[in-house]
C-alpha cells in the first residue's frame, strides 16, 4: 500500500517535531536555590534581597527585588529554599516571577510558593517568614544574576 505524499510528509514532520520536543525536554535540568528577601510596605510595598543558585556543582550569586501593590502593611524577612527546574543554564533562573496572593505573618510563620518566569524556570520554594506583614496584593519578584 502506498501512502499519499502529503500524509507521509505530515507524519514525518510530526515525528521530527516529537523528537525535537523530547530531546529538548531531556536536556532541561534542575538546581537548588536559597533566597533571603526583606519586604516592607504601606499600600505599595517593596522587597529586596539576595540568594544563591547551586547548579552543576557551582554556586551563582543572585539578587532579588520586587514591587507589591494592593493591601500591604508591615515588614518581614523571608528565607526560602528549594528547587528550580526546567533550566538549561544558570541564567535561566534570572527573570520576573509574578504572583497574586494574600497572607498574614505575625512573628514567625511558614511559607511555600511555586513560581514560573518567562523562560519557563519553575521555582518550588519553602521556608519561613519573620516579622509583621499583612498583604492581599499583586506582587512581582525579579531575580538577577550578580
Amino acid at each position: 500500500m502506498k501512502m499519499p505524499s502529503a500524509l507521509g510528509a505530515a507524519v514525518l514532520a510530526l515525528a521530527a517535531f516529537a523528537g525535537v520536543t523530547l530531546s529538548s525536554a531531556a536536556r532541561a535540568d534542575e538546581g537548588f536555590v536559597q533566597l533571603t528577601i526583606y519586604k516592607a510596605g504601606w499600600v505599595i510595598g517593596g522587597s529586596g534581597g539576595s540568594g544563591v543558585l547551586d547548579f552543576h556543582g557551582r554556586r551563582y550569586a543572585l539578587s532579588t527585588g520586587g514591587l507589591d501593590y494592593g493591601f500591604v502593611f508591615g515588614g518581614s524577612k523571608t528565607v526560602l529554599r528549594g528547587r528550580v527546574s526546567n533550566i538549561w543554564r544558570p541564567s535561566d533562573v534570572a527573570g520576573v516571577y509574578g504572583a497574586a496572593g494574600a497572607g498574614l505573618a505575625i512573628g514567625r510563620g511558614a511559607r511555600a510558593i511555586v513560581l514560573t518566569n518567562q523562560k519557563g524556570a519553575v521555582l518550588e520554594l519553602t521556608g519561613h517568614q519573620v516579622g509583621l506583614m499583612a498583604n492581599a496584593d499583586l506582587s512581582g519578584l525579579a531575580i538577577t544574576m550578580r
